[in-house]
């Protein structure tokens, strides 16, 4: 197992969706005791803290149909010099969300060392809308978009211009929510996408291995995991935004982490949509929270 150093950030944004609490989901999840879990596992860890997510505006804002876009552009714009300041310290970036417009930031941080970054995005849906497709205007149902240079240029262009991510460089994991315009885009990009009914029909660890493998083959030098609680079942994780029942279970999550885990390939991670108000006794918190306790090596035996 690896012994990394690695440093937390939190992101309490809750701007590019309409349910306020999101931005509480940094401070629960270190309440559920990340940094014990992590440091137990014998990694070294250094919390950086909380970025500063401005008050939301009213005036002097831009004429676009996506909501708080000043707001988003404001706190990804810092996140991603955040995590390209962790990188140059030879350490590994763990996101703590907030809402997952926050990916914009974190992907957009990692070119800063990755030029050639693979994603996973384990999520129950596939984020891959821009304002023409959007039923909401929402800014967390576009950071993968944004993030392939699909979008507003503002978001595109956070922290240096243009795409961060290949589209085949992608592995949504778990989607069972997709647009009508992400449907599109998903065919016309080409983009690996692990629905439920592959996980169901094959099993994770077929899902899994698949998506290892599909990633090694690309000559990727870095792989990011982007994870929505929202991909798991609400039965296991209430305290979430957009909860779509019919999810990954509990342990096929775990399973997924310690697969990654055992692959070697992850070199960044954030843990997103954590929203105290709508969970049972932080139990979406602690879900993360063990979670990453897989993903970064914990073993029973």
């Amino acid at each position: 197992m690896r012994k990394l150093d690695i440093s937390i950030i939190g992101v309490p944004l809750d701007y590019g969706q309409s349910r306020r609490g999101v931005d509480m989901g940094p401070s629960a999840i270190r309440y559920a005791g990340a940094m014990k879990r992590l440091e137990a596992i014998g990694h070294n860890i250094q919390d950086e803290g909380d970025i500063q997510v401005s008050a939301l505006e009213t005036k002097n804002r831009e004429e676009t149909n996506l909501k708080n876009l000043e707001e988003v552009v404001q706190a990804t714009s810092e996140l991603a010099n955040r995590v390209a300041g962790v990188i140059e310290n030879g350490r590994f970036p763990l996101v703590f969300g907030g809402d997952h417009s926050i990916a914009i930031g974190t992907l957009a941080g990692l070119t800063s060392k990755y030029k050639n970054q693979g994603v996973i995005w384990y999520d129950a849906h596939a984020d891959l809308n821009t304002a023409e497709t959007s039923p909401s205007g929402n800014i967390h149902g576009m950071p993968l978009a944004v993030s392939m240079g699909l979008g507003h240029e503002r978001l595109v262009n956070t922290f240096g211009d243009g795409q961060k991510v290949k589209p085949e460089n992608v592995v949504i994991i778990g989607a069972r929510s997709v647009d009508p315009g992400e449907r599109a885009l998903i065919k016309e990009k080409g983009i690996k996408v692990y629905t439920m009914h592959e996980i169901d029909r094959d099993g994770m660890t077929s899902v899994m291995k698949g998506a290892i493998e599909y990633l090694k083959s690309k000559n990727l030098d870095g792989v990011h995991l982007s994870l929505d609680l929202d991909g798991l079942d609400p039965l296991y994780t209430p305290g979430v935004g957009t909860p779509v029942p019919g999810g990954i279970s509990y342990r096929e999550s775990h399973l997924a982490m310690e697969m990654l885990e055992d692959s070697g390939l992850i070199t960044s991670a954030e843990f997103v949509e954590v929203n105290p108000i709508l969970d049972e006794k932080n139990k979406t918190a602690d879900v993360a929270v063990g979670l990453m306790g897989s993903l970064f090596g914990e073993k029973l035996l």
